[in-house]
């Protein structure tokens, strides 16, 4: 008999084939996508929102301080400095026309010396108190922005502020009323730096400087008066724009008026003719009309002359030297002792 050996094969239990698993790496990279663009889109969204608002404030409040500083800066600079830059050769048609020296202002400037320094001060300091006005407004409008934007009542804070600022005003009222003074004296031009002045209370002198609270005068005797601008009802400048000496003569009761008169005209033509004083006068030195007194023993002639501001002073004594000696010529001595006005 053959041998014969017959093989069995049994199935297995899953008669297929495997299938591949899924790649790991591949769903993660597609989930941290996912999870990256959604990031973005909420910090797009909150950045859009009032941190962008913030910034648009913060930059816009920047650009127009510093246009408003520059602006202020460049005007003060050229009120300051005002005609004392020459033209530039290139400058031509109408760049020079423009940019010419003002004639107006040379004439003011020959006329009073200090009137360069006084413009200058006037013009920094109202650039000053420009710029500090124009920090403040743009601050307070940037905050308030800020504070807007970030969802935080603006009413109750300025509300608040209201209160606070009515409160301060009555503590601090004099000083608010010195510094608004101080500002339009200021503007106006009522006084400055090198004026002879009379604040009233005693305070009489040279104005040595002035501030936006505080005015500093040096008296004829020395004194330095700190005059509170605030408190300032009356200002009387001697020294502003031009000035008139004023000379008093007195002679005797019985001298002959028509010869005085004559006497006091040729010493006027004397200090009008003289170097020292021929170009101060505006207008030519002059006797007032009449007799301005008579006593018991003398009568008295005024002598009047529109001179340069701060000059009067000198012609008035140069006036009465000239007068006392023409008198004597004449026979007619002064029989009182002659008051020179002060000097300032």
């Amino acid at each position: 008999m053959r041998d014969e050996s017959v093989t069995f094969s049994l199935p297995l239990p899953f008669d297929t084939d495997p299938a591949p698993e899924p790649s790991t790496s591949e769903g993660v990279l597609e989930n941290a996508g996912d999870v990256a663009a959604d990031a973005g889109n909420t910090f797009w969204e909150w950045f859009t929102g009032w941190p962008l608002q913030i910034l648009v404030i913060l930059l816009v409040g920047i650009v127009v301080l510093v246009a408003l500083r520059r602006v202020i800066s460049h005007v003060a600079e050229r009120i300051a400095l005002g005609g004392s830059k020459a033209v530039p050769a290139e400058r031509k048609g109408w760049k020079a026309w423009f940019g010419r020296t003002p004639l107006v202002e040379d004439a003011m400037a020959v006329a009073n010396p200090l009137a360069s320094e006084r413009r200058a001060q006037r013009a920094r300091t109202v650039g000053s108190v420009l710029t500090s006005t124009a920090n403040i407004v743009v601050g307070v409008m940037v905050v308030l922005s800020v504070l807007s934007a970030v969802g935080q009542p603006v009413g109750p804070l300025l509300a608040s502020a209201g209160v606070a600022g009515i409160a301060l005003g009555f503590g601090a009222q004099s000083l608010v009323r010195d510094f608004i003074s101080g500002i339009f004296i200021l503007i106006e031009d009522q006084y400055g730096v090198g004026d002879w002045v009379d604040l009233g209370s005693g305070a009489e002198g040279e104005v040595e400087e002035v501030q936006l609270r505080t005015t500093k005068v040096r008296a004829l005797d020395g004194t330095l008066w700190w005059v509170r601008n605030g408190e300032i009802l009356r200002a009387g400048n001697r020294t502003q724009r031009w000035s008139r000496a004023l000379a008093e003569v007195h002679v005797p009761v019985d001298a002959d008026v028509d010869v005085v008169r004559a006497a006091l005209g040729r010493a006027c033509d004397t200090v009008a003719r003289s170097e020292e004083f021929g170009q101060e006068f505006l207008e030519p030195p002059a006797v007032r009309n009449g007799v301005d007194a008579v006593s018991d023993f003398s009568m008295s002639f005024t002598i009047m002359a529109q001179t340069r501001p701060g000059i009067q002073w000198n012609v008035s004594r140069a006036l009465l030297r000239a007068a006392q000696d023409e008198l004597r010529q004449v026979g007619a001595v002064r029989s009182e002792r002659v008051e020179v006005p002060e000097q300032a």
